[in-house]
């Protein structure tokens, strides 16, 4: 239950904040993960993205007021965020099928979008396949591109596809660490800019065991405790392993989510299967 309560939480710093600047860092604080494990966790629990959410809240927030009150378009506007008040009529526009002008008047048909709360529900009827491990300090060398979330079911594939024509793979597995227990070409997503626009950086990699060649970056890890998922099939299999982690393991298990990046491992295709590494440590 401690879980849902961070996350409520987290919630009442957006609706406390929301004609301010929201501090990503801080939401990630509150729910006791890092950024990026907070606007996945938030997009896979909820079915929509942590900004839209907030630009749903506000949008709603400024119908309210034009309805209430004598405020003005370009001063609800930046309240709201936009950087002019015809950016804010579209968006306003966009959501309510009303300008904001037509929204002071009586009659005119306008949504609402109430804050979130989360809630434990039971779950898990279907099995979830997980080893826990415990490695040593690693380091992961290869390529790193900088992704907009908003875009990253588009651009994450073509960064594969890329490095697929650019022979990066064969490159990873020259500098492979041999015997590693993430033995596969690596998927990682880290923490970026969490600003009107957010990113993270994605990482193409492999665990090495020696210097990458010139134009592939490094990241240590230190020794961590992980659990460890698998999902037989299709690497699309993982992503419903992300899902259940954060709506039914994670809230039912003695665990949370360190402030680590965690790691997709795709094995070779005659394994079968792929694995989600998270790293965690053990609640209080």
């Amino acid at each position: 239950m401690d879980w849902v309560n961070r996350m409520n939480a987290a919630i009442h710093y957006i609706e406390d904040h929301l004609t301010e600047e929201i501090d990503y860092a801080e939401l990630a604080r509150l729910a006791g993960c890092s950024v990026y494990h907070f606007q996945r966790m938030f997009s896979f629990m909820t079915d929509i993205s942590l900004s839209e959410y907030i630009r749903r809240r506000r949008l709603t927030l400024a119908a309210f007021e034009l309805q209430n009150g004598a405020v003005k378009v370009v001063d609800l506007a930046m309240k709201c965020g936009y950087d002019s008040p015809e950016a804010f009529t579209r968006a306003f526009h966009g959501l309510h099928g009303a300008t904001p002008t037509a929204a002071r008047n009586a009659g005119t048909r306008l949504k609402t979008y109430p804050p979130l709360s989360f809630q434990f529900t039971l779950k898990g009827a279907a099995e979830m396949n997980y080893r826990m491990e415990t490695l040593g300090a690693f380091s992961i060398a290869g390529i790193m591109e900088t992704v907009e979330t908003e875009l990253a079911f588009r651009i994450v594939p073509e960064v594969w596809r890329k490095a697929r024509e650019r022979g990066v793979f064969e490159e990873l597995w020259a500098v492979r660490r041999d015997g590693h227990p993430m033995g596969g070409i690596l998927g990682v997503c880290a923490d970026g800019d969490w600003g009107r626009n957010p990113s993270f950086d994605y990482y193409l990699a492999i665990v090495c065991g020696h210097e990458p060649p010139e134009g592939m970056v490094k990241m240590d890890f230190p020794e961590a405790a992980w659990a460890v998922f698998e999902a037989s099939g299709p690497p699309e299999g993982l992503q419903e392993i992300w899902k259940r982690l954060y709506t039914e393991w994670l809230p039912a298990s003695a665990y949370e989510l360190a402030n680590l990046p965690a790691v997709e491992c795709y094995l070779p295709i005659e394994e079968g299967r792929n694995e989600l590494w998270v790293p965690v440590v053990k609640t209080n």
